[in-house]
């Protein structure tokens, strides 16, 4: 077995050790650090995203090849930096203001970064205005939202308005998700996109970076 399906199927175990300690191993063998984190820590997560879609593993499972993913990151990161090489796209994320929920928020986060985008995640009890702030300031072409109280699901349209007050609007998309949210009430709002599950947001996300 390859370095890289060695370190992917560590990495699905949740060994963070093992994963930290073969993409070292990896880039002193030579490996190129894209191609290690796009064939061994993100082929590794994509495989996790399969398996919890179709139900074969369930929240703790991803929580562990996350931190695994991380591990392999850390070692990864500053030849990544060191090269230049972009991320796929960048991410706003949070729960909408007045609302402290945010596991499926967080799950959402883990599996974006796991197929290779860069997540910059604001929490929760998150301000429309905040939102809109940290796409301008990172250039993020997406903002992804989360609600589980009815109660707070309208300041996801007061962060679509002010997206299309400045101007943004078909420069930063749009995805809103959670437990009470619909697609209907995504399309009332005027939001581009609705992820009714985690793995659906990152299919919904990734379409939404590709058309920009």
């Amino acid at each position: 077995m390859s370095i890289l399906a060695q370190i992917a199927e560590h990495l699905q175990t949740g060994d963070d050790e093992h994963v930290a300690e073969l993409t070292r191993e990896a880039l002193e063998q030579g490996l190129e650090p894209k191609h290690i984190l796009d064939t061994g820590l993100i082929g590794g997560m994509t495989t996790i995203g399969e398996k919890f879609k179709a139900h074969d593993i369930f929240l703790p499972d991803v929580l562990m090849a996350a931190k695994a993913m991380y591990a392999g990151m850390e070692i990864l990161k500053p030849r990544l930096i060191a090269e230049g090489i972009p991320s796929l796209g960048k991410v706003i994320l949070g729960t909408v203001q007045g609302d402290l929920h945010d596991i499926g928020k967080n799950l959402v986060g883990i599996m974006l970064r796991g197929v290779g985008l860069e997540v910059i995640d604001l929490g929760n009890d998150v301000a429309p205005g905040r939102f809109v702030e940290a796409a301008t300031e990172h250039g993020a072409p997406v903002i992804g939202m989360s609600a589980l109280l009815t109660t707070t699901m309208p300041a996801m349209s007061q962060v679509v308005a002010l997206v299309k007050e400045q101007g943004l609007a078909g420069k930063v998309k749009i995805i809103v998700g959670g437990a009470p949210v619909s697609a209907e009430f995504a399309r009332e709002i005027g939001a581009d996109a609705y992820g009714f599950d985690a793995a659906n947001a990152v299919e919904r996300v990734k379409a939404l970076i590709s058309e920009n």
